[in-house]
C-alpha cells in the first residue's frame, strides 16, 4: 500500500461507532416504514449524510490536504448539493414527491461541507494549497 507510510494512528482518532450508532438509532426511530428493507434503507441514507465526517475531521487535525484530496471532496460535496437542486425540481414537477429522510439527510450532509467549500473557493481555486486558517 503506497499510502500506508503516511498513516498516523495518533491523528486518526475519529470514533466511527458514534456515526454508526447514530445512523442506526435514527433508522430505528425515523424510518419511512417499519420494515427491514426500509429501516436498512434509512440507515444507509443517514450514514451517508455523516460519512464524510472522518475525512473532514482528519483534515482539521492535520490542517491541510493534498490538492487531489480537496478536489475529490469538492466533487463529493458538489454532487450532494446538486441533489438538492434535483429534489426541488422534482418537488415542483412531480405529483406527490415527498422524501423527508433524503431531504433532511442531504441538507445535513451539504451543511457539513460548508466550511470546506469556503476554504476550497478562497484558496484552492486561486492556486493555493488547501490549508486551514490558523
Amino acid at each position: 500500500m503506497p499510502l500506508k507510510a503516511s498513516y498516523d494512528k495518533a491523528i486518526d482518532s475519529f470514533r466511527l461507532e458514534y456515526l454508526l450508532g447514530g445512523a442506526a438509532a435514527f433508522a430505528l426511530l425515523f424510518p419511512h416504514k417499519y420494515s427491514l428493507v426500509e429501516i436498512l434503507w434509512s440507515f444507509s441514507i443517514y450514514l451517508e449524510a455523516v460519512a464524510i465526517m472522518p475525512q473532514l475531521f482528519q483534515m482539521s487535525r492535520t490542517g491541510e490536504a493534498d490538492n487531489i484530496t480537496s478536489h475529490y471532496l469538492f466533487a463529493l460535496g458538489g454532487y450532494r448539493a446538486l441533489y438538492i437542486v434535483n429534489w426541488i425540481y422534482r418537488y415542483y414537477t412531480e405529483d406527490d414527491y415527498v422524501d423527508y429522510i433524503a431531504w433532511v439527510s442531504g441538507v445535513v450532509q451539504t451543511a457539513l461541507y460548508a466550511d470546506f467549500f469556503y476554504i476550497y473557493f478562497t484558496r484552492v481555486l486561486k492556486g493555493k494549497s488547501f490549508k486551514l486558517p490558523v
